[in-house]
């Protein structure tokens, strides 16, 4: 098979470059629809997940979501959240750098660097989660899915661009989506924070027994010695029947339910006819409560 013929590089006499090797790139007209394709998806996903970020903070269910439902079970497991935040909204935030990205190269002849390493890092986050989700949770959810067929369509997209290097910038991309992936498994295993991690047995017990005999554990958000309370808890704080007697911030009137159990301070436990005030160690409540607390 015949060489491609070499061209002589302008400003460099003697010095021939050979074409053969250089990487194919599209027309400007396919590169401009290809970009077009990707903000669509960018902002579809910016709206699926600004629409989970707002039902998680305001524990709602979202629709088609029945409690119960593997939808729900997925939306309220510990990989739900990351560093106390929604995961969707870190998902938002990829799909905003990925608009963001794509708006500002549309119609440059950039290599499209961040944008590979954004995708690729987008793309082995949610594949991580979503392998969680069958494997590990034995749930699914149709939201998560959705969201990961578009993070997985805006990466064919953009590697379809084929931007100068983009080879080797998807290389460094998967390194950086593997140490991402690495960290979040860590993170969930429990290695940086025990809350974060698997459940104590007993501790999820005592939790859910609180919950069912009727005990409420009355709070605020921003009370220091509840926030330790919860903490005694590790990932099984969320169990707790856990009451808000200061939604509007610290001064704010209290809650209905707080105002009728007469709460002075925070943290309080009623339990049955007994009324703890102040942190209460887990043996503490097992014992006011009946629960047989194995040491």
């Amino acid at each position: 098979m015949a060489k491609s013929k070499t061209r002589q590089k302008p400003g460099s006499p003697g010095k021939d470059v050979d074409t053969s090797k250089a990487s194919p790139t599209l027309p400007a007209k396919s590169k401009a629809i290809l970009d077009l394709l990707v903000f669509i998806l960018a902002g579809a996903g910016m709206i699926l997940t600004a629409y989970l970020t707002y039902t998680a903070s305001f524990e709602v269910h979202p629709a088609f979501c029945n409690e119960g439902s593997g939808c729900d079970i997925v939306q309220s497991s510990r990989w739900a959240t990351f560093l106390g935040i929604p995961m969707a909204f870190w998902g938002f935030l990829t799909y905003v750098l990925i608009a963001g990205f794509t708006w500002s190269n549309r119609g440059k002849s950039g290599s499209g660097s961040a944008l590979i390493y954004v995708a690729v890092s987008g793309f082995a986050v949610s594949a991580y989660l979503t392998v969680v989700s069958v494997v590990e949770i034995e749930a699914t959810c149709p939201y998560c899915l959705t969201s990961f067929a578009i993070i997985t369509i805006i990466l064919g997209l953009t590697l379809a661009r084929r931007p100068p290097d983009w080879a080797k910038s998807l290389k460094e991309a998967v390194v950086i989506g593997l140490l991402i992936v690495g960290g979040l498994h860590l993170h969930y295993s429990g290695w940086f924070d025990a809350a974060a991690g698997p459940e104590d047995p007993q501790l999820q017990a005592l939790a859910t027994h609180l919950d069912q005999t009727g005990a409420k554990f009355f709070g605020a958000y921003w009370c220091p010695r509840c926030q330790e309370q919860k903490a005694e808890f590790l990932s099984s704080a969320k169990r707790l029947p856990y009451v808000e007697c200061s939604s509007g911030g610290r001064g704010s009137a209290l809650t209905a339910p707080c105002v009728k159990a007469d709460i002075k301070s925070y943290p309080t436990w009623i339990i049955g006819e007994r009324r703890l005030t102040g942190l209460q160690t887990p043996k503490d409540l097992a014992r006011a409560s009946g629960f047989d607390w194995q040491e």
